[in-house]
């Protein structure tokens, strides 16, 4: 891709980012750190993002210096074939965050209109976030740069007015934390959620005008926008014993703040997972149109969510987690330790990285059952990171061929 087309400065990064961030999901996501009250639960909220938008700038800064998008990039790691298979395995978890958003932000704008107009219809409003997701991607980037500015002003408005109404009484600040959570998995809890936009953030960062403006608009818009939703979610919880913050503003009757809340935040943030979705399709198959199979999976992810009702998601984002924090603890490895770059020779599947990462999906779960107070992603990557650089210590010890840095060595 050439330099031309990197348009995005650091103003549409923390746009971007801040939009992605505030949503429905995100807030329900900080309510489930409530059982730790709200000082020991801010700091593991503020731990967690921390380190986890670090490691998701982290992936972003490949894609702006390689110019590659996400699904791309680990070629570096896993060759050529070993990418596709990641490429499906992130399509399926776009796939399920799109239906996810998508349910989430009917379900809250139904308990608005069924309170004040007796409108009990979830699959209509489904369908309607659904159409909208549709009509923001097939504006494409420029235009939805422009429409983001926009959208995340409403929303930066929207969420001052949902924090004065649940911050205004101070009794949340001294309520004692509770048993039903550890410490360790209200971090890993804050850490999955920039993680799982690890697979996304280097199809957008490709087109920085520079590294620095890609990875300091991200930081700033995903760290502030992330961690300011999962207090609000904290604070709902403590203050009004509820998880959605539509509930809250409804009891200051304050149901259209909500839906305007519901549906900007959902549409801001879930066409990013159609629109990388498809961006990772063309990895696979480059002759295909990244914008219709965009459409297509808001279309199936609409689906999903009026067929199948998810009451719960934790398990779906401990599941993100196996699968890419190993995946993006070799690729982070590769690339600023070992510094390897060049795909352009990639092996057709890399074995090392590719067992290394096997291992790596085991590691990952046995440190969630650890409650390190770290959380499991930190540790199981550093880990991970390790156990990596010792194999290919070895493996080039024992077979001495590689040049430059670079793989070249073919260990089908």
């Amino acid at each position: 891709m050439s330099n031309q087309n990197a348009k995005m400065t650091k103003w549409n990064f923390t746009t971007l980012w801040f939009g992605a961030a505030v949503s429905v999901a995100e807030i329900m996501t900080g309510a489930l750190v409530a059982p730790l009250g709200f000082k020991k639960g801010l700091t593991a909220i503020l731990v967690g993002h921390l380190l986890g938008t670090l490691l998701l700038i982290l992936g972003g800064v490949i894609g702006s210096q390689q110019r590659l998008s996400a699904m791309e990039s680990t070629k570096i790691s896993f060759g050529n074939y070993g990418s596709y298979l990641f490429s499906i395995l992130n399509v399926l978890q776009l796939l399920g965050w799109t239906a996810i958003m998508i349910l989430t932000g009917a379900r809250s704008i139904n308990l608005v209109t069924i309170k004040d107009y007796r409108f009990d219809h979830l699959w209509v409003w489904c369908l309607v976030i659904g159409v909208l997701i549709a009509i923001w991607l097939y504006f494409g980037q420029n235009a939805s740069k422009k429409l983001n500015s926009l959208a995340v002003g409403l929303l930066f408005v929207l969420t001052i007015v949902l924090c004065f109404v649940i911050f205004k009484s101070d009794k949340i600040l001294t309520q004692p934390s509770t048993s039903g959570l550890s410490f360790g998995a209200a971090v890993e809890l804050s850490v999955i959620m920039p993680l799982s936009w690890i697979p996304l953030i280097s199809d957008y960062t490709r087109f920085a005008k520079t590294t620095k403006d890609g990875a300091i608009g991200s930081f700033i818009g995903y760290m502030f926008g992330s961690s300011w939703m999962y207090i609000i979610g904290l604070g709902a919880v403590l203050a009004f014993n509820e998880v959605d913050p539509v509930a809250v503003l409804m009891s200051a009757n304050l149901g259209l703040f909500a839906v305007g809340i519901v549906v900007l935040a959902t549409v801001t943030t879930t066409f990013m997972d159609a629109y990388s979705a498809g961006i990772s399709v063309t990895t696979i198959f480059p002759k295909l149109n990244g914008k219709h199979i965009a459409l297509i999976v808001t279309a199936i992810g609409t689906l999903l969510a009026v067929i199948f009702p998810i009451e719960k998601y934790e398990g779906f984002l401990y599941t993100i987690g196996s699968f890419f924090a190993p995946l993006y603890a070799i690729l982070l490895t590769d690339y600023f330790i070992l510094k390897r770059t060049n795909i352009s020779k990639a092996l057709k599947i890399d074995w090392i990285a590719f067992i290394t990462w096997i291992l790596g999906v085991f590691i990952y779960r046995k440190f969630v059952q650890l409650d390190f107070f770290l959380g499991a992603t930190v540790p199981s990557m550093i880990l991970i990171c390790v156990i990596y650089i010792v194999v290919q210590f070895v493996i080039n010890k024992l077979v001495p061929k590689q040049i430059g840095g670079e793989k070249n060595v073919n260990y089908e």
